[in-house]
């Protein structure tokens, strides 16, 4: 794998509201480059395995909001949630959970997830690929802090959930000390 310092270059297929689209789903698609979402921004991503998951669900997306204002405060301009979902998926569980402030970012073809070289095999959880779970900080499109889960590898028995948290990257934000990720995983494939 090669070091990269910045995100790589994608096209999320997003769906926006749109009055003028007829019928009860007034959405269209509308693609997003990773340029359009990151570009010009201070930028907090959490990856998370799978919408409405447990830890996922309880915990790591709801934190984030709550905090989200605190993250605001320290100049933040913008927090996804990305997971290897699709738009209709991550649009659903935002709603479920009442996510306003926080944006979904789906990565249905996991793209995004693989190129950060975070995608892995979740086939014993019957999941199939997805996202490892981590948080970064991107500073236009530049990543300057990254915080990735302990045990990385396909079909990991255990979901840890250690330093990904909305918590660790706000202290990081603010300056305290937070967990050490484990530096052999900040490599990255183009």
């Amino acid at each position: 794998m090669m070091f990269q310092e910045k995100l790589p270059d994608v096209v999320f297929r997003t769906r926006v509201r749109d009055e003028t689209v007829d019928g009860p789903n007034p959405f269209r698609w509308q693609d997003r480059t990773t340029q359009d979402l990151f570009g010009g921004k201070k930028v907090v991503l959490f990856a998370l395995p799978g919408a409405f998951t447990p830890t996922c669900s309880s915990t790591h997306l709801p934190r984030y909001e709550e905090l989200y204002g605190d993250f605001q405060a320290l100049g933040v301009d913008d927090i996804y949630c990305l997971s290897v979902n699709d738009a209709f998926v991550m649009y659903q569980w935002g709603k479920h959970l009442g996510a306003e402030r926080v944006k979904m970012l789906p990565d249905g073809s996991g793209e995004f997830t693989r190129k950060m070289g975070m995608l892995v095999c979740k086939d014993n959880l019957g999941f199939g690929m997805r996202s490892w779970r981590y948080s970064l900080l991107a500073n236009d499109r530049t990543i300057e802090k990254i915080f990735i889960e302990p045990d990385f590898g396909d079909n990991c028995p255990s979901d840890p959930f250690e330093v990904s948290d909305a918590d660790t990257m706000l202290a990081f934000l603010k300056g305290v000390s937070a967990p050490a990720e484990k530096p052999e995983r900040l490599a990255f494939v183009g």
